[in-house]
């Protein structure tokens, strides 16, 4: 059954309305009609079962028939930050990261990030990487879309970072040193509920100067293993390995 994230003004108490790019999907895409069911996605996490009652030029009007009881969102939550990388890396972490759970995304203009982005050209992106993260939602079922922020500075990141009660950053050099820096160490810490940051560089990974600050701002320096992963990877794998420990393992 196809599901969609409706927009809180498109709801009113039992009834849904569907518009712009989600309509499009289920009246020319899908091909729905008239007493055709979908899955409705609300603002707070709830979701229901809907019953399509008519389809007008530019709305589709539906009808809750149940509301369902599900469970698809981490125990844990978890915030991913990586250092702005090339090409369309941040949005494979997007799209793959929602699909592992995350339930916020903020990149930085790292030291070593290539990529420099204006204002003018981040306002074109976002709306794009929010688009990214909502349909990865809705592919993975997941009952609440995650939160993707504007690009920010390493000090606004640091001051980000205060509220957190975990925060992790990967570093090259901590794989030195294999047994004071495996997850299990910190994951076997955590309570459900918590939040955690996980920090990730760019291609070059962090200078010596972030990694320093990292530090004193109470970031634990973390191994990814024994080998060194791409810039790409190294979020995914952290992912992995959390949904693994606490909605798996536990």
């Amino acid at each position: 059954m196809q599901r969609y994230f409706i927009e809180k003004d498109n709801w009113h108490e039992n009834k849904v309305q569907i518009v712009a790019d989600d309509y499009h999907h289920m009246v020319h895409v899908m091909r729905m009609e008239a007493g055709d069911t979908f899955i409705a996605n609300r603002y707070d996490g709830q979701s229901a079962i809907c019953r399509i009652n008519v389809i007008q030029e530019t709305v589709l009007e539906a009808t809750v028939e149940e509301w369902l009881q599900e469970e698809s969102e981490s125990p844990i939550n978890i915030t991913v930050v990586q250092g702005l990388p090339k090409g369309d890396k941040w949005e494979l972490t997007l799209q793959k990261g929602t699909e592992l759970g995350a339930a916020r995304f903020i990149p930085f203009q790292a030291d070593r990030s290539v990529v420099k982005w204006d204002h003018q050209k981040l306002k074109k992106k976002l709306p794009r990487w929010q688009k990214i993260v909502k349909e990865a939602s809705e592919q993975a079922h997941r009952t609440k879309t995650p939160k993707v922020e504007s690009v920010v500075t390493f000090e606004e990141l640091m001051n980000e970072s205060a509220s957190y009660d975990w925060k992790f950053f990967a570093y090259e050099e901590a794989t030195r040193n294999y047994k004071s820096f495996k997850l299990h160490n910190y994951f076997s810490q955590i309570e459900e509920g918590q939040s955690i940051m996980i920090c990730i560089g760019p291609e070059g990974g962090f200078s010596e100067n972030e990694a320093n600050s990292l530090k004193d701002a109470g970031f634990q320096a973390i191994r990814l293993g024994p080998r060194i992963l791409r810039t790409e990877t190294a979020p995914l794998y952290v992912l992995a390995n959390l949904s693994y420990y606490f909605e798996e393992m536990r």
